[in-house]
């Protein structure tokens, strides 16, 4: 049947393009990743333990890597490791288009990458990095991943790069890191061996919902914001001022109603930033030192 040589020749096609760039992570491949340029290995930052880590490359060829930087709320590691012999993985023109037939790679232990096929089935998702953080702009995908696919790559039928996987929601679903140009770019910096540390106020915090019922119990009005319910010994906030039981109600003149805004409003932070709390009936604006550590 002419549709089903077809596809039988679009798989063959993409694992020939794509599979000689797909390596296992770890002595007992927990994860995937892929070969990004020379001696340089993508995959997400959840497949890494330690500085080192075992890369097996499809001919066979097991080699100890050294991680070279990391963005642990982007999900994402590169490797310093002898590719020789795997090539880089092509990345892809443009944007992915909702039910665009995909093909996902994953290490086996046996050699040659494992090889599905699926379609798009949703654009613009998000999922929880390693660290919390929302990381939009994801892509769904139906092509079945087994365990240690994380960090392998979805490719096109020419072979080239269009995610990174990352996650298996179930039912028969799976996110990936789009491969758009903000990835490569984050790639490229990474490759470098500039690891991605955002700033962080170094607090612990209680949704919304859980300030307004505490504060309705002592008779406080209502106040959008995110109850603190610890604050890190030697953290920017601490330094700050910040204490057990505010309110933090902004930052940088950015109000935060929830965990994502203030994740957000400190990712444009610098080397300070205004923090406004309201403690008790009082409202206060401190201000954070971020070069004085993170958390």
């Amino acid at each position: 049947m002419p549709l089903l040589d077809d596809l039988s020749a679009a798989i063959a096609s993409a694992a020939a393009a794509a599979s000689p760039g797909v390596v296992g992570i770890g002595a007992r491949i927990r994860g995937s990743g892929v070969v990004v340029g020379d001696d340089r290995v993508l995959t997400n930052a959840h497949n890494i333990r330690g500085d080192e880590v075992t890369v097996t490359f499809g001919d066979g060829r097991a080699l100890r890597g050294r991680v070279v930087a990391t963005d642990v709320d982007g999900d994402l590691a590169v490797i310093d490791v002898a590719t020789e012999g795997a090539p880089a993985i092509a990345w892809a023109d443009g944007a992915i288009a909702l039910g665009s037939v995909v093909f996902g790679l994953a290490a086996t232990s046996g050699g040659a990458a494992r090889v599905t096929v699926g379609t798009v089935s949703a654009v613009n998702r998000a999922f929880r990095g390693p660290g919390g953080r929302r990381i939009s702009g994801s892509l769904e995908h139906t092509a079945p991943m087994a365990p240690g696919s994380s960090g392998g790559p979805i490719v096109d039928a020419a072979g080239r790069l269009v995610g990174l996987n990352t996650h298996r929601l179930g039912e028969g679903f799976y996110l990936a890191r789009q491969a758009d140009a903000d990835l490569r770019e984050r790639v490229a910096v990474l490759s470098r061996g500039d690891s991605v540390e955002r700033p962080r106020l170094g607090v612990a915090v209680a949704p919304g919902h859980v300030a307004r019922r505490l504060r309705r119990s002592v008779g406080l009005p209502d106040r959008d914001g995110l109850l603190v319910r610890g604050v890190e010994d030697g953290s920017p906030a601490d330094g700050a001022g910040i204490r057990e039981g505010d309110l933090i109600v902004s930052v940088g003149g950015t109000p935060v109603a929830d965990g994502d805004a203030l994740l957000d409003a400190m990712a444009g932070a610098t080397r300070s930033v205004a923090v406004g709390v309201v403690r008790g009936a009082d409202e206060l604006t401190l201000t954070a030192d971020l070069g004085g550590g993170a958390g």
